[in-house]
């Protein structure tokens, strides 16, 4: 069987998350947990485990996803977690996308491939489907030539039973693939495998996520040994993207939100330097809502 988990903080629209899991033909045995601090959202959730005999709830204590990560890991029984989030859809049939990975030689840790559900015809829709292709586009490259890709914390899965505890100051989808690439497996890519995510539609939501999201993403050398690993969410690596930046763009408009978006990142690069080099203020494992990347229930 597999353990397929929704770590949750919050979300009034976690059943539209739950529905398209249980909705799925999925070829194993496996059991939904879903976990959440929350009464809200365990409210939800219990509705749910009421209709279908396979969801099992976890409370979660509230101190970060890691923290409950944690807890977790004695009570999974799958030979394969797979872990998603509370305020994203999955596509049909995704989770068999992911276990298709898993049949390849020494691929241990899959990750899926997320999508946004805006459109490109709003400046933050645009910048989310940039973002989201550009990942798309270096994780097959990564993929093909057998290198270190990062997963998404949206969508993504590996072997039970090799990793028992993950630090608590880093990005989970980035310290997990990197343990697994250092014990010698490979990372896979689903590309097949959606997981649809709202994303911030305003300046002060989508500059307060991305210092976050960076930051996490900062101090994997305390934990890996990082010259067998290349980081892919990096200013260089960003920098080296420019190319494939300005050939994104099809109108004036979208040419004039990319020039937007070069100078946002520049400024949340700095933001994030400031804040860890400067104020000293570093990432911390802890739950923390980003409004406009909800959906009203």
């Amino acid at each position: 069987m597999i353990s397929i988990i929704i770590m949750a903080f919050k979300e009034p629209t976690i059943g539209r998350c739950i529905k398209s899991i249980v909705n799925q033909k999925i070829n194993e045995n496996y059991e939904l947990v879903i976990s959440a601090p929350d009464k809200e959202t365990r409210d939800i959730a219990e509705k749910y485990a009421k209709k279908y005999r396979q969801i099992k709830l976890f409370k979660d204590p509230g101190k970060g996803k890691n923290y409950a990560i944690n807890m977790l890991y004695p009570s999974l029984k799958g030979r394969i977690l797979v872990f998603t989030d509370g305020d994203v859809y999955l596509s049909d049939n995704s989770i068999n996308e992911i276990l298709k990975e898993f049949e390849k030689k020494d691929v241990s840790c899959v990750t899926g491939r997320p999508v946004p559900q805006e459109s490109k015809k709003n400046k933050y829709g645009f910048w989310a489907n940039f973002l989201f292709d550009s990942a798309h586009l270096l994780r097959k490259k990564q993929r093909e030539k057998n290198g270190f890709l990062e997963t998404s914390g949206y969508l993504y899965s590996y072997k039970n039973n090799i990793i028992s505890q993950i630090p608590l100051a880093i990005a989970d989808d980035l310290i997990i693939p990197s343990l697994f690439w250092e014990k010698g497996f490979k990372i896979g890519y689903a590309e097949k495998a959606f997981v649809f995510v709202k994303n911030a539609d305003n300046w002060e939501d989508w500059l307060k996520q991305k210092i976050r999201t960076t930051k996490s993403h900062l101090d994997l050398d305390r934990y890996v040994d990082v010259s067998k690993i290349k980081k892919t969410k990096t200013f260089f690596n960003e920098a080296r993207g420019i190319f494939y930046l300005f050939s994104y763009p099809k109108s004036f408009k979208e040419f004039f939100w990319i020039f937007q978006l070069v100078f946002a990142r520049l400024y949340m690069w700095f933001m994030v330097l400031f804040e860890t080099r400067i104020k000293h203020k570093n990432y911390g494992d802890g739950w923390e809502r980003v409004e406009s990347t909800k959906i009203i229930a």
